[in-house]
């Protein structure tokens, strides 16, 4: 052990010196990883890549019935006063990325940023995040989960049970999200769930397109009411179609969502942002700006 007194004293003061510059810097680097609490919610949206060329008639659609085929995937980070929520994470793993900072594409997918470094130019590193919740288990919402299995993981019942079942479904790699099944995790059985108890940050069910779809409900005291809509819709040109994708879960309960929803944003006055809308997203504040 070091005796600080006698370091004071002597040859010892200039090693005194340096170890209390040493404390100081890392005192200072975990002020930094721990930015102060806003005063009102804060919603930061991250660019986790695109995907490209999907087929429209996975989503019975024709190529000239929509705009682009493009689809952004953003990931976001809400920061409430009382802690944070990491909401959808990505479609390819920050760990496939190599140590030159290239893009790295995965079948129609690519990446050109990791979500781990967007987070570290706000000051956030994944240990500092209270609160991990997907829209729902696809592939391209949950690429970087285990990143995350320090937080406590938001989910309901039903889509859990589906991820880690014998059999897992269909657009999904266990490997992405095998560490959450020792996480902290909250079961959400309501229909609507208050993330931080204070009535800002809400999570409402909207299942069909998986068992357990959920979108999440913003109320941002400058820019409004505010929905993440995960995969209700994939292109704006999906809303008041009737069609929904191929490869749904339950048509009629997708259906069913779309008309709940829908009537729930107009009676609220809440925008509603399709997730993947290629151009609606491009059109977005990206972090390390914030809408508030």
């Amino acid at each position: 052990m070091v005796n600080l007194r006698k370091l004071r004293n002597g040859p010892g003061i200039a090693l005194f010196a340096m170890l209390a510059i040493v404390a100081a810097v890392a005192t200072s680097t975990a002020q930094q990883h721990k930015p102060k609490a806003p005063k009102s919610v804060r919603l930061y949206v991250f660019d986790c890549g695109v995907i490209k060329g999907l087929d429209p008639a996975l989503f019975n659609f024709k190529r000239e019935e929509v705009k682009t085929i493009d689809f952004a995937v953003p990931c976001y980070l809400i920061v409430d006063p009382k802690g944070t929520l990491i909401w959808d994470v990505g479609v390819i793993p920050d760990g496939n990325f190599k140590d030159d900072g290239q893009p790295v594409t995965q079948g129609p997918s690519t990446a050109t940023r990791t979500l781990k470094s967007q987070l570290a130019e706000i000051g956030y590193a994944p240990g500092d995040i209270t609160y991990l919740a997907h829209s729902h288990y696809h592939g391209d919402h949950i690429a970087n989960s285990n990143e995350f299995a320090g937080s406590t993981w938001l989910v309901r019942p039903i889509e859990r049970d589906a991820m880690f079942a014998d059999k897992p479904p269909a657009l999904v790699d266990p490997k992405t999200y095998s560490e959450l099944k020792n996480s902290k995790t909250v079961l959400i059985t309501k229909d609507e769930y208050d993330v931080f108890g204070d009535g800002k940050v809400i999570i409402k069910s909207a299942p069909g397109h998986t068992p357990g779809h959920q979108v999440l409900i913003l109320h941002l005291k400058k820019t409004g009411n505010v929905m993440l809509a995960g995969d209700l819709y994939h292109y704006p040109e999906e809303k008041g179609s009737g069609r929904v994708p191929t490869f749904e879960y339950n048509k009629e309960q997708s259906l069913a969502s779309r008309a709940m929803i829908e009537d729930y944003v107009k009676k609220t006055n809440t925008q509603l942002w399709i997730e993947h809308d290629f151009t609606a997203n491009s059109k977005l504040k990206k972090s390390p700006k914030y809408y508030d």
